[in-house]
């Protein structure tokens, strides 16, 4: 294949992806349990605030790593 088909392909991929994670965002408040998840560090002290995604992190991580898994056979 010519490089240009190739460079065509993974545009198309990189659109696919941005519109998929377009679609989550916009289903994000229907999932609130996104970024909620046991395991989420969430320190509060006065004004200040932390909060590290620990669990949706991992979680997000595995499911990405599968999904590409799938789409690499």
């Amino acid at each position: 294949m010519n490089p240009l088909g190739e460079i065509g392909r993974l545009l198309l991929f990189f659109g696919a992806a941005v519109a998929v994670v377009g679609l989550l965002l916009m289903a994000g408040s229907r999932l609130s349990f996104i970024g909620r998840l046991p395991g989420d560090i969430l320190i509060r002290k006065g004004n200040f605030t932390f909060y590290f995604p620990l669990a949706t992190s991992l979680l997000l991580s595995a499911l990405l790593t599968l999904l590409l898994w799938i789409l690499r056979k």
